[in-house]
């Protein structure tokens, strides 16, 4: 039997506002939009802010990324990878990031279970994604 693959969809505008209390929590979720541009900031040398894009998953999961058509180079010191990745794929790796480190700083303090969830959610859209082996190679 083979499962589904989990698919992507773009939020429309008019749903924008309900995308990050949805995903991230009401509480959580202005901590975690910043955890995503902070961490882009990190990662990404040429990075200097702009418009994002937000995604739904099939699974339940979620990612943003950023509104380009320019390739995105991404550079994680911690595992010695810097590669050169599409916008879509970069926003997965980001959005991984972040999440994890938004568990990693909540986990004594909230109900982390969900955002767990969605890591994993996410990781799961990775691995079938098209560029599936850069976006392992910069989180592993």
């Amino acid at each position: 039997m083979l499962e589904n693959p989990v698919s992507s969809s773009l939020v429309a505008d008019s749903n924008r506002l309900n995308f990050l209390p949805t995903y991230f929590g009401g509480e959580l979720m202005l901590i975690g939009e910043m955890l995503v541009y902070q961490t882009a900031d990190e990662l990404c040398p040429d990075y200097k802010g702009g418009y994002w894009l937000f995604h739904e998953l099939s699974n339940g999961g979620f990612y943003m990324a950023p509104d380009s058509d320019a390739p995105v180079r991404i550079s994680v010191a911690g595992n010695y990878f810097d590669g050169v990745m599409s916008p879509d794929a970069a926003g997965v790796v980001i959005t991984l990031f972040a999440i994890n480190k938004l568990i990693s700083a909540m986990c004594w303090q909230h109900d982390v279970d969900a955002l767990i969830d969605r890591y994993h959610f996410l990781r799961a859209f990775a691995s079938e994604h098209a560029e599936a082996a850069l976006i392992f190679a910069a989180i592993d």
